[in-house]
């Protein structure tokens, strides 16, 4: 049986694992905010879930932006009511060697991988506190659970975000609110294929992480998704301030 109460909101939502965790949301009889830098993407893929019988809205949102998150949740709570369930999705990434790192570089990727997750939980918590339920789900990566080279901080801000969905999870467990992270590996996504390790190979590129992998495959956005909608359901509601690797095996 679907329910049909509870409000989610998924950064980064327009496309890659972003949007395979809105659609299964929205499957699961979630009212679903799609909340993306490409604000016509995300109207789009809203649109697309409506003609498809789901509730769904697209916006334009800077995880950055405190005061765009502000009005973005305003129209939310406005067309759907409190918001319960969190899915930050939204980050980049970005290749080079630890010794030409700029400072510009690391902060950028701090701001939106990190402090854009920070940005987007703290004005919802309150919603959650106020329904006495609540389910946050942090996309993270695997980066930072085995190091990456060329990502140092790209891994560090991921490392990051396990901090802080541990923390979050032991201090807002008495709510009912359930904080947990997916760190994926080696996803098929558009982030992927337009990756630097991936440019001119990507089917070559795709081969060779299925051949390192025990299940033999790449994984696809759907994999993601799947467990998204899983920890943000009734059923997962002892399951909190984990890490749930989806790598196909490639973390172990």
């Amino acid at each position: 049986m679907t329910d049909t109460s509870r409000v989610a909101v998924v950064t980064g939502g327009a496309s890659g694992i972003g949007l395979a965790c809105a659609r299964n949301l929205a499957d699961a009889g979630r009212k679903v905010a799609i909340w993306d830098l490409d604000a016509d993407l995300a109207e789009k893929e809203a649109a697309e879930m409506r003609s498809q019988g789901f509730e769904a809205i697209g916006q334009g949102v800077d995880v950055v932006d405190r005061e765009n998150i502000s009005s973005a949740l305003d129209v939310v709570r406005g067309t759907f009511g409190a918001v319960t369930i969190m899915v930050t999705s939204a980050g980049v990434t970005d290749l080079a060697p630890f010794t030409e790192i700029t400072p510009e570089a690391w902060e950028f990727v701090m701001r939106v991988n990190l402090t854009g997750t920070f940005n987007s939980l703290q004005p919802v918590v309150p919603d959650m506190i106020d329904t006495g339920w609540g389910r946050i789900v942090t996309i993270s990566s695997s980066s930072a659970q085995s190091g990456a080279p060329r990502m140092v901080h790209y891994s560090a801000s991921k490392g990051g975000v396990f901090a802080l969905t541990k923390s979050l999870a032991v201090e807002l467990g008495r709510y009912g609110i359930t904080v947990n992270s997916i760190p994926p590996r080696a996803i098929d996504t558009p982030m992927l294929r337009s990756s630097a390790n991936f440019q001119g190979r990507v089917e070559e590129g795709l081969a060779d992480v299925a051949a390192r992998l025990p299940v033999g495959r790449a994984g696809v956005p759907d994999d993601i998704g799947a467990a998204c909608a899983f920890l943000c359901s009734e059923k997962a509601g002892y399951i909190s301030g984990q890490i749930i690797g989806v790598n196909g095996g490639g973390y172990i």
